[in-house]
C-alpha cells in the first residue's frame, strides 16, 4: 500500500514540477516584458 502510494506521489510531482516549470517561464516572461514596457515608455 506505502509503496503504490509513493508511486502516485512521485508520478504526481513529476508532472507538477513540469507544470511549475512552465508557469515559471511564463511570468518571467511576462515581467520582462512589463519591465521593458515601464523602461521604453517612461
Amino acid at each position: 500500500m506505502k509503496s503504490q502510494q509513493e508511486k502516485e506521489d512521485y508520478s504526481f510531482w513529476t508532472k507538477y514540477k513540469q507544470f511549475a516549470k512552465n508557469e515559471i517561464m511564463l511570468y518571467v516572461v511576462m515581467v520582462i516584458g512589463i519591465i521593458l514596457g515601464i523602461i521604453l515608455f517612461s
